[in-house]
């Protein structure tokens, strides 16, 4: 047996025993989706919704192209394309998946080249200000002014691997940039894009939601539950479980943990983005030629460098 098929097998079996597991206990996961799509209708809809109606606007319109002009030496510094400032900006303000989105919009339109998209991928993979700061921080932990220290955090952990790794990257020659194509009523286009990003967004939220209920249940976490629990507490132990499969789920929990870690766990969580969202990128980013692992490890590293900046301060 190949090792492609080998994988079909092991995923089809996975999912046959979560299909399986869904109608044993319908009691059970069918109220877990209900709560993972009321998570995503309270936390994440309104702090995702407008900033994909603003960036898509903005791209559509081609204000995102000639705000880019003025950012040219910056971008040249790093051996970025010079739609990569105002990419990482409108990632920075709408949060996940909006950056990736917006990667493959450029791609579609032929304004980044695949070799841009490697480069952008991880540097247009942050979330946004109201989710980080309002839900996260205010919402969750009650503090909103650690919230902003979160997302200064994340979005630094980003930036600065990001243009560490352009430096190494060889240099390529990038395409000048072009408006993206749009049927012609700009604004229907764009709210129809935001509605649908938004949509599947909620999907992927409710969907892993069940996934990280099935896992806890099956104790398919346990061992890793229980490497956790020799520097955390219990509940800081879940949490991070919980936060691999999706962040939502992970910082609420964590927010009832007592570990004085949990500022910086809580940015990791964010940062790496958990199964959920870097599905949601990877649907995007695939088409521009990101390679899956790749943009995972990526991810794991921001993380990492999310945690120390936020343990060292």
């Amino acid at each position: 047996m190949t090792i492609k098929r080998l994988k079909y097998v092991t995923l089809a079996l996975a999912l046959a025993l979560f299909a399986a597991a869904i109608i044993i206990f319908p009691e059970r996961y069918v109220t877990s989706c209900f709560e993972g799509f009321a998570l995503w209708a309270e936390c994440v809809l309104p702090s995702l919704f407008p900033f994909v109606v603003i960036s898509l606007v903005f791209v559509k319109t081609g204000i995102a192209d000639r705000a880019s002009l003025p950012l040219r030496r910056v971008t040249g510094v790093f051996n970025l394309p010079e739609t990569a400032a105002v990419c990482f900006l409108l990632s920075v303000c709408s949060g996940y998946p909006a950056g990736s989105r917006l990667v493959a919009e450029f791609y579609e339109g032929g304004a980044l080249t695949k070799e841009d998209c490697d480069k952008l991928a991880p540097l247009c993979s942050t979330s946004g200000p109201l989710f980080v700061i309002g839900s996260v921080g205010y919402k969750m932990f009650g503090d909103k002014l650690l919230g902003i220290k979160i997302f200064i955090a994340h979005a630094l952990a980003a930036l600065i691997f990001s243009l560490i790794y352009c430096r190494f990257c060889k240099k390529t020659q990038h395409v000048p940039p072009k408006r993206v194509k749009s049927t012609g009523n700009i604004l229907y286009d764009s709210f129809y894009g935001a509605i649908i990003s938004v949509a599947v967004a909620g999907g992927f939220i409710a969907f892993f939601y069940v996934v990280a209920q099935f896992l806890r249940d099956f104790y398919v976490f346990l061992p890793l539950e229980n490497f956790l629990k020799l520097f955390l507490d219990g509940k800081a132990a879940e949490a991070c479980c919980l936060g691999l499969a999706e962040i939502t789920t992970g910082c609420r929990c964590l927010a009832a943990s007592q570990t004085p870690l949990k500022d910086a766990l809580a940015g990791f969580i964010i940062t790496f983005g958990g199964i959920s969202i870097l599905m949601q990128q990877l649907a995007y980013l695939t088409k521009t030629g990101v390679k899956p692992l790749k943009f995972i490890a990526f991810k794991f590293i921001q993380a990492i460098l999310c945690f120390l900046i936020l343990a060292a301060v």
